[in-house]
């Protein structure tokens, strides 16, 4: 007699953070250090789902082709939207729209001077993770 498997319980959704939480591995338990306890060898730590929904909206944040391009430029320095507008050559709302999003995520920050706001990436663990996939799709070429 054949049983019908639940997609919805899928096992490998739970070991992402999908349903319900499982308590912690007693070698998850945490020591003084910081650390999980856990060695290479037993596999990757399961994070807490809120851990990676939050890294979802991070990433979908970075997606936009625009929005990777504000980030490589504020990279190299602070910008005025009107420099963004003329770098990359794109309409003033749109890079406004764009750096909303952006400020959302918290990925980069603003800061009156005067008349304008100048952006500014919030840290640059972020540029990296752009810079990395930018080389990553060159080197595929």
């Amino acid at each position: 007699m054949e049983t019908s498997a639940d997609p919805a319980a899928d096992p490998a959704d739970e070991a992402v953070g999908g349903g319900q939480a499982d308590p912690p591995h007693p070698a998850e338990a945490g020591r003084a250090d910081g650390s999980a306890g856990r060695s290479a060898a037993s596999g990757p730590a399961v994070l807490p789902p809120g851990v990676l929904a939050d890294a979802g909206e991070l990433l979908r944040a970075l997606a936009a082709p625009v929005r990777i391009a504000i980030v490589l430029q504020l990279r190299e320095a602070d910008r005025c939207v009107h420099e963004l507008v003329d770098e990359l050559d794109v309409a003033q709302p749109l890079i406004s729209q764009h750096l909303r999003v952006l400020k959302t995520a918290g990925v980069v920050q603003g800061e009156r001077r005067g008349r304008e706001v100048v952006y500014r990436l919030v840290d640059d663990h972020l540029a990296h993770i752009v810079v990395d996939a930018v080389a990553h799709v060159q080197e595929g070429k």
